[in-house]
């Protein structure tokens, strides 16, 4: 019962996201902010991090599950963390940039 309460207790406090925004911040600074301080893109300027950047040009749209996929797998000038990243590390940062996209 106290493992059912746990759960019901996390699902409540944020039932928008599978992974832990402030842990996600965490990773973000440590490996993500070189190129997306503030949500911005030192590369290719237009691709931010905003939500109608996300919503145009991350495929599978604005959405955790489609970050994870980028992180992971890396896209022309992002590269690839799946090697560098746990699976947790991964799933925190992207709810961490689709909380921050708002």
């Amino acid at each position: 019962a106290i493992a059912g309460a746990a759960v019901t207790a996390g699902v409540a406090v944020s039932p928008a996201f599978a992974g832990d925004v402030g842990a996600g911040e965490q990773v973000f600074n440590a490996n993500c902010a070189a190129c997306h301080a503030g949500g911005q893109n030192v590369i290719m300027p237009e691709k931010t991090l905003e939500k109608e950047a996300l919503e145009s040009y991350l495929a599978g749209g604005r959405n955790e599950k489609a970050v994870m996929t980028q992180v992971t797998n890396g896209k022309n000038a992002m590269p690839a963390f799946g090697g560098r990243l746990s699976d947790e590390d991964i799933a925190n940062v992207a709810s961490y940039v689709i909380a921050t996209s708002e």
